[in-house]
This record gives C-alpha cells, structure tokens and sequence, in this order.
C-alpha cells in the first residue's frame, strides 16, 4: 500500500468520523427533549434578569445588595427548593449554551443572507449562558463565586501585561458595540426576527413592550459595564473594575442617577419577563 493510499484511507477516515458527530449533534438538536431543556435555559435567565432588576431598584431607593449574577442566583439558593433551582438552572443553561455553541460551528438555525454575522452571535450567546451555567454550577455544588471580586481580580492580572491591557481594552470595546446593538435592536424591534411568533392581542402589546423597554436597558447595563472597564484599565486600577454590580451603583454617583438606576432597574425585570415569553417563541 502506497503512502498516497494509506493518506487517502486516513482522510476517508477521518471524513466518516466528522459526518458521524455532525449526525450526532443533529440528532441531538432535533430531539423533543433536548428542545425543551435548551427553552428552559431562556426561563432560567430571565429568572436572573428579574432578580438582578429587584435588587438594583433596591440599591436605587436606599438599600443594599449585590445587583449581579452571582447576587441573584445566592438569592434564588436561598428560597425553599433553592438546590432544585440551582441544579435546573445549571442543566437548562448548560444545554443552551451547548446548542448555540453547534450553532456556531454547524450553522445558524435562523438562516440569514449574513451567516458569519449569525454564527457570531451564536458565539456571544454561547458564551453568556455558559457563564449562567457556571454560576449555578457554583453555588449548587456549595462553592458560591463572586462576581464583582472576579472581575476585579481578572482585570487585575490582565493589567499586569501589555497583552492583557489590549485584550481589557478589546473587551470594554466590544461589549459598547454589544450595548449600541441591544438598544438597536429593542428599538427597531429586529430581535422579533429571531421569534417564530407572538402572543395575540394585549398579551402580544405586552411582550412588544417588555421586548422594546429590556433590549435598551440591558443595553444601557452592558454600555455602563464596558465603560467601567475601559476607566479602570485607562486608570490602571482593577478596583474601580467591579463587573455589572459596580456599573450599576456607579450610576447613583451621577446627576438625575437614582432616576437612571431606576429605569434600568425596571428595564431588567422586563427583560426577564421577556425571556419568560422567549423560551416559548424564540425560534431553535
């Protein structure tokens, strides 16, 4: 057996190899069950949005809290059934963030004239509900992670490098253009695109409204994150880098902030209402 034979022979191979997870993943994406967890991953995150919403207009009226991720998951952890949240959560985000990451790889499931644009953002939410996973993850398995004190202690070691200073600059960056597309989008309303339907009626009314009010205040939330980072990193100070929780109270040091902190705050709960209707009409 020549060497061309025995290469081609291990392409063939490796070929048959790639269509049989391609069919595997396929398989998994069509099955029922599969569909169902992934559309409970979009409940479990509006659970965080709604919680994260309720603290921040705490913090907005005088009282205190962590308005972050990590904030709102300890707060479910605490309620009756809390561990069962906690696993649900874990397993539903686990395996949206595995469905978006085949997106990413195999195809978006929307179709577009801009796949590239698509798979991109397949990537980002891939990424966003690994990081919800991870922090189910976390505080089911009784080691609860911190979200302002992480932020605070990545910026730090990135700080510590020349790459790592570009690579803060490069995040602060992207997540103002990720601010400037949610405000897009909760204006034009383009994420309906992405629905495969709405509610009829009032109902329907509403779910604009929800869509409309999150999209721009969680806008508004991911600008002000981008903007702290980039200060921190110009200032060379990790500890004015404190993640979601730090740019939302950074608000009250302005004028009329309260009143900001507030509409944001209010724009987050509706957002995570609006997941609630999204695990139903999101289009995977």
């Amino acid at each position: 057996m020549g060497a061309d034979d025995r290469t081609n022979k291990a392409g063939n191979a490796v070929s048959r190899g790639a269509d049989s997870v391609e069919n595997a993943v396929d398989d998994a994406r069509d099955s029922r069950t599969v569909r169902a967890v992934a559309r409970a991953g979009f409940v479990a995150v509006g659970l965080i949005h709604i919680l994260i919403g309720v603290i921040a207009l705490g913090i907005a009226l005088g009282s205190s809290g962590q308005a972050d991720q990590s904030g709102a998951v300890s707060q479910m952890a605490a309620t009756p059934g809390g561990v069962v949240l906690l696993w649900a959560g874990l397993i539903a985000c686990g395996v949206l963030a595995l469905y978006m990451a085949s997106d990413a790889v195999m195809g978006w499931s929307g179709g577009s004239s801009k796949p590239w644009m698509n798979r991109l953002k397949a990537v980002g939410q891939a990424i966003v509900f690994a990081v919800a996973a991870v922090t189910f993850g976390s505080f089911a398995l009784s080691h609860p992670s911190n979200s302002s004190e992480k932020s605070r202690t990545t910026s730090a070691d990135l700080m510590s490098s020349g790459p790592g200073t570009v690579l803060l600059v490069i995040i602060g960056v992207a997540l103002l253009a990720a601010a400037g597309t949610y405000v897009f989008l909760g204006i034009t309303r383009k994420y309906e695109k992405n629905l495969r339907g709405k509610p009829s009626g009032a109902l329907g009314d509403a779910f604009t409204v929800l869509g409309v009010v999150g999209y721009c205040a969680k806008g508004v939330a991911l600008g002000a994150v981008g903007l702290l980072i980039l200060i921190a990193t110009a200032a060379h100070d990790p500890s004015q880098q404190g993640g979601l929780d730090s740019a939302l109270k950074a608000f009250l040091k302005q004028p009329f902030g309260g009143w900001v902190l507030g509409f944001v705050s209010v724009g987050l709960m509706a957002y995570g209402v609006y997941s609630l209707f999204r695990s139903r009409y999101q289009r995977i």
